[in-house]
């Protein structure tokens, strides 16, 4: 489960991860919170439109932010991005204290916010490739994961608490705090201990990496099921914000839902670091899941009996993302694999400025509840896509010797992937990495053994 941090690099990188994403969970709640609560009078389609201004930025820029991930020294990048999003969330921190803030203001620095993750998150994913081998770098990735969330179940109770007792601009400036952390953790990496990076030699264009997720269906359904999830399931904000009011609870009530629902996100976490692999399957799976715990919550009578559902939820929809990240990054040409992480995260974070305030609308003009089913028909629709094309690509099928059975086809392992090219072409863009076995295929390897 924990083998990545055998690697120095990936233990000082999971270190200053984890200090830094318990701030940024911190600043994410007080964001919800101070726009729902006090520059609007509860009104969460407000709160839906702050997310998509947080989340629209890496859509429109995904060309781009896939591109400089691929053509510059990803720690480097990462230093310049940290540091940008430490003296935003000071700036923010100062003006709610002095009670300078607005609800436009705001809006401006969440579309900000908006502009500097857009680099900063193909950066950092594609990063974790450059710290571990490929071999592992499924297990790194849900590492990564369980650092989020396991600083989801800290960052968001803490920021309660905090909000409470001494307001929410203090919560902004500890944020601002934490991301020292990371940017410490970047200048202790040893640089010569990096996996060294595969560069095209030729001009790497901008569409290469569109080009080359056109031409892969897995990733093609993989990217539509993070999309609909993305976009209607997983505004969490805005889900357990509004809950929590229902249930007439306060700031301190509404954390605590955040923490609750990392708890079930970092077991998801670390059962898919436990897996040797990343199977397409799984991420199927895991989306059909959180369709049933999304929909059961919205049921849920009490504010307690709401939380412990949650934790079901948060484990479905880490397993289903994790596991998605890990397989892209594991059958990616390495030469590419910023271009298309940029436009994963593009995907899966673009989807939000659609959904969120759709989600939003519905929750303040037909309540919380029916909200949550939304992102919860979203997810069946997702589900629907990924198991049609199981059927349609070959991959389920019955089972040669019993007649009532059916198979999926395992994902090929990590070793028949083709090696990194030195140089991109249009041949390595049409070739998929993973190959399914044909019958003949088959039959041949039980006659040889």
């Amino acid at each position: 489960m924990f083998r990545s941090f055998s690697i120095f690099n990936y233990r000082v990188w999971f270190i200053g991860a984890l200090v830094s994403n318990v701030g940024a969970w911190m600043q994410a709640t007080a964001l919800s919170w101070v726009v729902l609560t006090e520059l609007t009078a509860n009104d969460a389609a407000a709160m839906g439109v702050t997310m998509a201004l947080q989340f629209a930025p890496p859509l429109l820029l995904v060309g781009v932010t896939g591109f400089v991930a691929d053509r510059f020294d990803r720690r480097k990048l990462l230093v310049m991005t940290q540091s940008l999003l430490l003296l935003v969330g000071v700036v923010i921190g100062i003006l709610l204290l002095l009670g300078l803030m607005t609800l436009p203001l705001m809006y401006a620095f969440a579309l900000g916010l908006g502009v500097i993750a857009a680099f900063d998150n193909p950066a950092r994913q594609a990063f974790v490739s450059d710290l571990v081998s490929r071999e592992i770098a499924s297990n790194a990735v849900a590492l990564n994961a369980a650092s989020f969330n396991g600083a989801r179940m800290i960052g968001p109770a803490v920021a309660g608490v905090v909000i409470v007792a001494v307001g929410t601009g203090w919560v902004f400036l500890v944020n601002g705090i934490t991301f020292l952390g990371m940017i410490v953790a970047l200048l202790l990496i040893r640089t010569d201990e990096l996996v060294p990076r595969v560069k095209a030699t030729g001009p790497s264009r901008l569409a290469d990496g569109f080009r080359y997720v056109a031409r892969r269906p897995d990733l093609l359904v993989t990217f539509a099921m993070v999309f609909l999830v993305g976009a209607f399931g997983m505004n969490f904000p805005i889900f357990a914000s509004t809950m929590a009011l229902e249930f007439g609870q306060e700031a301190d009530g509404y954390g605590l839902l955040s923490s609750i629902l990392a708890v079930g996100s970092l077991a998801g976490a670390l059962m898919a670091a436990r897996r040797d692999r990343a199977r397409i399957r799984v991420v199927i799976g895991g989306t059909l899941l959180f369709a049933g715990a999304a929909a059961v919550s919205a049921f849920m009578p009490s504010y307690w009996a709401y939380a412990v559902t949650l934790m079901f939820t948060g484990f479905a929809v880490v397993t289903m993302l994790t596991t998605a990240n890990g397989y892209v990054q594991t059958t990616t040409d390495p030469a590419l694999r910023g271009r298309v992480l940029a436009l994963y995260m593009a995907i899966l974070m673009g989807g939000t400025p659609i959904g969120a305030p759709i989600v939003g609308w519905v929750a303040a003009e037909f309540g919380p509840r029916q909200a949550i089913l939304l992102g919860a028909g979203a997810a069946i629709v997702a589900f629907a896509i990924g198991a049609t094309w199981l059927v349609v690509s070959g991959r389920l099928h019955r089972h040669e010797e019993r007649r009532f059975r059916l198979t999926i086809d395992e994902t090929r392992p990590l070793s028949v992937v083709q090696p990194a090219p030195e140089e991109f072409s249009d041949e390595v863009a049409s070739t998929t990495p993973v190959r399914v076995p044909t019958d003949a295929d088959l039959l041949r390897d039980r006659r040889a053994s």
